[in-house]
């Protein structure tokens, strides 16, 4: 089991609940946003392994918010994977187009979800390692 710290910045109660209790089932420490600018602010100080947005916030975008976040110095290196409910093509596209280190569709596949946060925070604990 892990005890890595996942950033979960998500506005919808239900899907936040669904996701604190899976991650924190499967070891992983959690912290909440409600608010992207909330988000921003725990990722700098907590530097948490992962960071899981959702794209549609109140007030500035996940998008937006994971724009600010590869622009410090302090928060570049975290991946990202964005959740949302928007499953069209393009906007899948435009996701990984801006760079996000992966991509789950709400609602969330439970087996899906877990393995992608465990090979992202592999691959970014790989990459760290060798730098």
């Amino acid at each position: 089991m892990s005890n890595k710290l996942i950033l979960v910045i998500e506005d919808n109660e239900k899907n936040m609940k669904l996701v604190r209790d899976l991650l924190q089932y499967e070891g992983y420490k959690t912290l909440e946003a409600d608010t992207a600018e909330e988000g921003l602010r725990l990722a700098g100080e907590y530097l948490p392994a992962l960071i899981l947005m959702d794209i549609g916030l109140p007030g500035i975008s996940g998008f937006e918010a994971f724009k600010r976040l590869r622009a410090s110095s302090v928060t570049a290196g975290i991946p990202v994977i964005a959740v949302t409910a928007s499953v069209m093509t393009q906007d899948h596209q435009k996701i990984i187009a801006a760079g996000f280190d992966g991509y789950q569709r709400k609602p969330i596949d439970i087996d899906e979800f877990l393995e992608a946060v465990r090979g992202t925070i592999e691959r970014s604990r790989g990459e760290r390692s060798t730098e």
